[in-house]
């Protein structure tokens, strides 16, 4: 009677098993997608690959983030072909051309791998790509220019900077302020930094020192936002210079609490980096069609700078 009992609990469990084994051998491969983007080893994307990486988990895919280490359009062009060639079930690529990418995204597209933006947008241009999780860096700039105008009198000579040239959120920025600001006669001299911080506050600084006239710098990005904090900071804090900017760092939040930096414009990229990931996944197992999603322009001044520091720590903002 025992040995029977044992059979039959033992057939039970197999019969339990077998729909679980059945369904783990059907289930579909993981979805792998790609992050492809410039300056790849740039500080910035660090809460972007927190968020990436954040997302992952949750939708369960894998996911990778490349790109180029400087700004070389047609190299990152060439990865999204050859992302498309290694099986990558989705992509998400950081628009910094309004035409450089076109074709490639078109060609993903008709080979079925869906393409999303992040953290730039081409904006200016018709593009495949299915959706954005980016900022609207021209409204951006002139948010930017709008709050500089509480501490830049009418009539300034100021300087603006960019950490590249050809970056088309940068330039889209850039006009943004420049539209606002010359409704108050303020003019400005505009240089192009370099993308690391250091170099950037050695330009500034020059710029600075040539002409005794400017005591205000307004920035595009992470990269010269800082390091004109620097430059103030080492070189003209006691002169009554100041600078805004973009973007989060924890050298630009201290920068802020210190003084050095009046504000900046965060576009929270970790966020640009979550939603994306979200989007494909979806897209892939259920047809769920991605959408813009815009990452906003909240400044960030002394008033709030601490919340944000404990976060930056954490690599969410």
């Amino acid at each position: 009677m025992q040995l029977r009992i044992r059979v039959f609990a033992a057939v039970a469990v197999a019969l339990l098993a077998a729909p679980l084994f059945a369904e783990e051998v059907v289930q579909p491969k993981r979805l792998r997608l790609i992050f492809i983007t410039t300056c790849v080893d740039e500080d910035f994307f660090i809460p972007l690959k927190k968020g990436m990486e954040d997302a992952a988990k949750l939708m369960d895919v894998e996911c990778e983030f490349t790109g180029t280490h400087g700004v070389d359009v047609k190299k990152q062009a060439a990865m999204v072909t050859k992302a498309v060639e290694d099986g990558y079930d989705g992509i998400a690529l950081n628009l910094i051309d309004t035409e450089a990418f076109d074709g490639v995204v078109q060609k993903a597209l008709d080979a079925g791998v869906p393409v999303v933006a992040f953290n730039t947008d081409d904006s200016r241009t018709e593009n495949a790509r299915l959706s954005t999780v980016s900022q609207d860096v021209y409204q951006a700039g002139r948010s930017l220019a709008q709050e500089a105008l509480s501490f830049i009198p009418a009539g300034s000579h100021i300087l603006m900077t960019q950490h590249d040239a050809n970056v088309l959120s940068l330039d889209e920025r850039l006009r943004g302020e420049q539209e606002i600001l010359k409704e108050k006669g303020i003019t400005w001299t505009a240089i192009v930094t370099g993308r690391y911080p250091d170099e950037a506050s050695v330009a500034i600084t020059k710029a600075l020192k040539a002409d005794d006239r400017i005591k205000f710098v307004l920035c595009t990005g992470q990269a010269d936002t800082e390091g004109a904090g620097l430059a103030i900071e080492k070189h003209f804090g006691s002169k009554g210079t100041t600078a805004a900017g973009f973007d989060l760092s924890p050298n630009i939040l201290r920068l802020i609490k210190a003084g050095h930096i009046r504000c900046t414009i965060d576009q929270q990229p970790y966020i640009q980096g979550f939603y994306p990931v979200v989007q494909l996944a979806l897209y892939c197992r259920l047809g769920i069609m991605p959408s813009d999603m815009d990452a906003g322009a909240g400044i960030i001044d002394q008033s709030n700078v601490d919340r944000v520091i404990e976060l930056n720590k954490k690599h969410y903002r």
